[in-house]
């Protein structure tokens, strides 16, 4: 089977703009969280912003001021311009393509829109409506880049990014297409953080995932982007191989998944086997690790299922950046290539009590230099819609 290589890297979060900055903060253990600014709202609640404005990214982007953008595309715009620059790309080729998701779209935007329109039905800007489809951030990104090829949009709610990842691997491998630049953006809105506090799954304080006194998520935003290339159409050296992936849908419930673990089992386990590996040869696992209670007992459930009393070195980088939602696994599947580069294991921000239940003890301090060779990466969707990325070492 052909084999899929990372040649190119992109991303913004609540911790730096650009890899340099993550890898930075995940270094130093600077965290992105703290007070609401992009909105008023009566929820006091920690988020990891984006540092910037909508003016400041238009700036570093050179985009016209008076141009309606949402969040959610300029945030996708930098991560993805980043990538493509990392890679070399030339998007003339109608071979290389861009597969995009998002969960919220241009939520933000609509919600400019609706205080407007709410006072006055006459009123309201109708260029802010026109971004609210998910697809809407996907083609200002391939405008914006020129791409010519494939161009479409994946949303299945928090394992979005992770789905587009798959996506674009299977277009390469089965010989669609050669380039394929995948990733997701998500921007933070009312929608999003009522729509969370609806469901009482927000942390007041700082989230600690697996932490035996943990009580929810803190979300965030932000955008990361890949760019995955056939053997073939390599110009420069590869980061490291997307060996395997999987996903599996369980449906046991609309925002949850199994008690026992049914669906991040399958999938982690799945990908384990795409892979042409066993259980024994994962060096690190980044979990999806969102701090609620129910998410992180199944995860750990399944790790538990299939590494036994060997679990691998694992961390939840959540509490850095929040739950980025539709981009959690873009921003994750960077760090994960990163770790397999530098040999890299991420520290669990807040962790102190392991839990009862399944005894589990995350790693706490960053390390580095260490030989990591092959990554799982997971991401946990609503619906049960769960998908796990495996990524390895060149010479594996």
């Amino acid at each position: 089977m052909r084999k899929i290589y990372v040649t190119g890297l992109g991303v913004i979060s609540g911790i730096g703009q650009g890899v340099k900055e993550n890898l930075d903060s995940l270094k130093s253990g600077k965290h992105g969280m703290g007070k609401i600014t992009l909105f008023p709202t009566v929820l006091d609640v920690p988020v990891s912003e984006v540092k910037q404005s909508n003016e400041e990214l238009k700036q570093i982007l050179f985009l016209p001021s008076g141009k309606t953008y949402s969040r959610t595309a300029l945030l996708g715009l930098l991560a993805a311009q980043e990538a493509a620059r990392d890679a070399e790309l030339d998007f003339a080729s109608p071979r290389i393509g861009l597969i995009s998701s998002t969960s919220i779209g241009g939520m933000d935007a609509s919600e400019r829109f609706y205080a407007s329109f709410r006072e006055d039905n006459r009123k309201g800007r109708l260029r802010d409506i026109i971004s609210h489809d998910c697809g809407a951030s996907t083609e200002m990104i391939a405008a914006y880049l020129g791409v010519k090829g494939m161009v479409t949009t994946l949303s299945t709610a928090c394992s979005s990014a992770a789905n587009a990842i798959m996506l674009g691997a299977r277009l390469i491998r089965h010989g669609y297409l050669d380039t394929v630049l995948v990733g997701g953006t998500d921007a933070l809105c009312r929608f999003t953080l009522n729509g969370f506090n609806s469901l009482m799954i927000l942390d007041k304080e700082h989230c600690r995932p697996f932490d035996r006194t943990r009580a929810g998520l803190n979300l965030g935003e932000g955008a990361g982007y890949l760019v995955l290339q056939s053997e073939k159409s390599l110009t420069k050296a590869p980061y490291c191989e997307l060996s395997g992936y999987a996903n599996a849908n369980e449906a046991y419930h609309q925002t949850g998944s199994s008690p026992d673990g049914n669906g991040p089992f399958l999938s982690m386990s799945q990908a384990i086997a795409s892979a042409g590996l066993t259980a024994g040869a994962i060096d690190y696992i980044n979990v999806h690790g969102t701090g609620t209670p129910s998410n992180d007992a199944t995860e750990g459930k399944a790790i538990r299922r299939i590494f036994d009393t060997r679990i691998p070195p694992f961390s939840s980088v959540k509490a850095f950046i929040g739950h980025t939602l539709g981009a959690s696994e873009g921003i994750e599947a960077v760090y994960s290539v990163l770790s397999i580069r530098h040999g890299l294991i991420y520290p669990n921000l807040n962790f102190h009590l392991s839990d009862e239940e399944s005894g589990l003890i995350p790693e706490t301090i960053f390390r580095s230099g260490l030989p990591i060779r092959h990554v799982l990466s997971n991401s946990f969707g609503f619906g049960g819609n769960n998908s796990s990325l495996v990524f390895s070492t060149l010479n594996r």
